[in-house]
């Protein structure tokens, strides 16, 4: 009999992180990048940010910086990383170390050495087996291939030498508590369709990957539509030319390969860590802004780290509010069915100069709007400021600046009322399948433009995808988001806290929900037909559509018919005929209502695990100052816990649940609920 496996010294809750057996760790971290600083400045630095309630300290480790030649390294001077670990652990703080190999930092190439980038056996390939370039300032470069063995033969010797490092100093015996397994693996920002990974090794590994999802070389046949094909001789499609729904299957193999290479990848560089000592602590990957358009399967990725984070840096207003409603919402809905915690693994405080500028106003409001909407951690990127960054809390020498306050306050308040261990009150999903992401991202109409810049912008099919309806009438992706979207304005305008959910994860991700709408059009997985099945079971109602669909997941035939029997099919996307259901469903569901009067202001309110309201947030994205009635039914007072404006009143007292609060323009206000 095999030994028992030893428990880590370090796991994970909804909360946070748990060291030993008891020990609660909020993930409350700032960005602190040692190599950018003299050693001088390392001891106020870190002053500094413990003063503010940071309580951990988030910095890379970059591979291009410490290499001086191939396998050797130069860790002395700023670039002694274990004399900085040492630094944060004789403070009782901890960190988390992100060593790549791909970091971004805003340095150039990305953290990798040069050497590693322009070697042709690393590189990326286009259909036509070019590199692939990421035209980036200041120095453009050819991206490594996340299938290469040359690459990772290479980032192996440099992920060897960080682990000797780092293992050591581990909890209990030094301050590392998380690692982060590479960096925004939206294969480097090039993450169009057709704009990669042609690389040999990538073009095995499909090949693999088709024979372990069809079980004879003849069901591939049929799905492509193509009876000559071998498995051995299989090539991934280099543009969009389906103009039938039997044409997808070999474009959504595609698109599903690139989930299949990022999150196999993200599990052999964990393996390989773990393997050279770094065991006992959890591992977590960061996806970049617009994630739901690339290759990031959430749910691929946490089968083999042990969470996900995302990263925030989002101006102040309306139409960034609502993108910012969604993906958290969507992350903390995922991460409550996994007891994970819902981390804002890069908040923006300040920005680097490439970006569009954002201001103190625009750092702060994003990261109290996505703790609104359900984020419980999350590491201000950067607390100290330094090269190529603009605005961090903390300056170069590491002496606090007047916004270090606004930090502080925050987080004086989310200790007062155990934020971590809250949860939004959300009933209602709305959730989008992973089939119909994937059609969106093949049909994606902007060729080299990532798909990601229109998620992030807040456009969704209408805006970004191929007007072809591909023999159905109406575009697929065009027909699921307006039904969607229909739900969302109908639930906002009457103040029905909801959430988004990720098909992939319905299971997980509406264990809390009274009521599941489920966006089909076109494809669907039967099991995920059961998975609505099994929570109307559980008295949760349901209502899908606009279609029952006739095709799998993959868009082929279905043999037959879906049995949706007790299921609400709802085919109609008018948004009249939606509100009206929402009415009915308040009525016969019991939903709670939190809603302001003022269009554009929104509140959130949050429980603890008795079910009683303990927090609330009232934000207003607009450039205006705005006075207006929030509905909370059941609370009496609200108590203002970061009062910046003191012409504004402190605690507030309500009649009947309804509460008059002025909210200054760009601004969250964040209350102790007393009910």
């Amino acid at each position: 009999m095999s030994p028992a496996k030893k428990r880590p010294a370090v796991t994970v809750s909804g909360a946070g992180l748990v060291l030993g057996d008891k020990e609660k760790l909020p993930l409350y971290a700032g960005s602190m990048h040692y190599f950018r600083h003299d050693v001088s400045a390392w001891a106020p630095a870190l002053d500094a940010m413990k003063a503010i309630g940071l309580r951990l300290v988030d910095t890379y480790v970059p591979w291009g910086v410490h290499e001086q030649a191939p396998g050797k390294f130069d860790f002395t001077g700023n670039k002694d990383l274990v004399k900085f670990l040492r630094e944060i652990h004789a403070r009782g703080m901890y960190a988390v170390v992100r060593p790549g190999p791909h970091i971004n930092a805003e340095l150039s190439y990305f953290g990798l050495p040069e050497r590693i980038v322009w070697s042709p056996e690393c590189q990326a390939k286009t259909p036509a087996g070019n590199p692939v370039v990421l035209p980036l300032i200041p120095t453009a470069f050819p991206v490594p291939s996340y299938a290469s063995e040359a690459f990772f033969e290479a980032s192996g010797e440099w992920l060897a030498q960080v682990s000797a490092l780092c293992a050591p100093l581990q909890y209990p015996n030094g301050p590392v508590v998380l690692l982060q397994v590479d960096n925004e693996g939206a294969m480097y920002f090039r993450d169009g369709p057709y704009d990669q990974d042609y690389h040999p090794d990538s073009i095995r590994l499909f090949r693999s990957f088709l024979r372990a999802k069809y079980s004879h070389v003849r069901d591939l046949r049929d799905a492509w539509q193509d009876q000559t094909l071998a498995f051995a001789t299989a090539n991934p499609p280099h543009r969009f030319d389906a103009t039938t729904l039997d044409a997808l299957p070999r474009h959504l193999d595609w698109m599903e390969y690139h989930e299949d290479l990022l999150a196999g990848s993200m599990q052999r560089l964990a393996e390989q860590m773990k393997s050279l000592g770094l065991d006992q602590i959890p591992t977590f990957h960061n996806f970049p802004l617009g994630e739901a358009a690339t290759a990031l399967n959430p749910s691929r990725i946490t089968d083999v780290l042990d969470f996900v984070g995302l990263d925030y840096y989002h101006p102040a207003n309306p139409q960034h509010h609502l993108t910012i409603m969604r993906r958290t919402s969507e992350l903390a809905s995922r991460c409550e069915g996994r007891g994970a915690p819902p981390y804002g693994a890069e908040v923006g405080a300040g920005f680097p100069p490439i970006f569009a500028p954002l201001d103190e106003k625009d750092s702060i409001y994003t990261l109290m709007c996505a703790l609104a909407y359900g984020l419980r951690g999350f590491n201000l990127y950067m607390a100290v400021n330094r090269d190529r960054w603009v605005g961090a809390p903390i300056d170069v020498r590491g002496n606090p600046t007047p916004f270090a306050d606004e930090y502080k306050a925050l987080l004086s308040a989310l200790d007062h009322v155990n934020f971590p261990e809250l949860r939004r009150i959300a009933p209602v999903r709305l959730v989008t399948t992973r089939a119909m992401r994937r059609v969106q991202r093949a049909m994606h109409a902007f060729g080299p433009i990532t798909p990601a810049l229109f998620n992030l912008l807040g456009a969704g099919a209408q805006e970004s995808v191929l007007e072809d309806d591909l023999g159905t009438g109406e575009v697929p992706p065009m027909r699921t988001e307006a039904f969607l979207r229909a739900f969302e304005r109908s639930l906002s305008t009457r103040g029905v806290p909801f959430a988004y959910a990720g098909g992939e994860t319905l299971a997980v991700s509406t264990k809390s929900a009274k009521w599941i709408v489920a966006a089909i059009t076109a494809g669907i997985k039967p099991k995920f037909i059961a998975e609505l099945r099994a929570a109307k079971k559980r008295d949760v109602a349901v209502t899908m559509g606009p279609d029952v669909p006739t095709r799998d997941g993959n868009m082929r035939p279905l043999l037959e018919p879906l049995d949706v029997r007790g299921l609400e099919i709802e085919s109609h996307g008018d948004l009249p005929r939606i509100d009206a259901l929402v009415a009915r469903r308040i009525e016969e569901l019991s939903l709670p209502t939190f809603l302001a009067d003022v269009p554009d202001v929104h509140v959130a309110v949050h429980e603890d695990d008795t079910g009683v309201m303990r927090a609330a947030f009232v934000m207003n994205p607009t450039g205006a100052s705005v006075t207006t009635n929030a509905s909370i039914r059941g609370a009496r007072t609200l108590t203002d816990l970061v009062a910046r404006d003191t012409r504004t009143t402190k605690v507030i007292t309500g009649t009947q649940g309804a509460f008059s609060v002025t909210v200054p323009a760009r601004t969250v206000r964040f209350f102790a609920v007393d009910t």
